[in-house]
């Protein structure tokens, strides 16, 4: 798998939930501000739920334009056995079960699955956090809730 044509998928990912979320900025904006919705009394909160929503939107868009700008500025590197696992690494695990998952670790907001079937995580979650320096070959183990999941990794480019 080639880490620029991945990079490129994230980016159009993100440019998306862009969109939606302005679009939602907007419609929430719209709601809070129509004068139908201007309360009548104490029990009359359409507007100020409306307005609520709005700010909520605000932050996920904002959000979202972050992780864009860190996956703009994002150069991934080859793989250098002697760091191990780093920012950037396209890693391939095993569990238990011999089931794979192919994951490419990258900066914060990305966290998400292509089309290519790659999972996206960033070295801020737990896995992404448990496979920093780790090699082919290495165990990577991470606690969920109170389930103990094991992994191998099998591959890392």
């Amino acid at each position: 798998m080639d880490k620029f044509l991945l990079q490129q998928q994230v980016l159009k990912r993100l440019a998306e939930d862009l969109l939606q979320a302005e679009q939602a900025v907007r419609a929430a904006h719209e709601t809070a501000t129509h004068e139908e919705n201007i309360a009548e009394n104490k029990y009359d909160t359409l507007g100020l739920e409306a307005a609520y929503l709005a700010t909520g939107q605000v932050r996920r868009a904002e959000a979202i334009r972050k992780a864009l700008a860190n996956w703009r500025q994002f150069r991934p590197r080859p793989y250098d056995v002697k760091k191990g696992i780093q920012l950037g690494a396209l890693v391939c695990l095993v569990d238990s079960d011999d089931k794979q998952q192919h994951l490419f670790l990258g900066p914060d907001g990305g966290s998400m699955k292509l089309v290519s079937g790659s999972q996206v995580i960033s070295s801020e979650a737990p896995l992404g956090r448990a496979m920093l320096g780790k090699c082919e070959g290495d165990e990577v183990s991470i606690k969920v809730a109170s389930i103990q999941q094991q992994f191998e990794v099998l591959r890392v480019h």
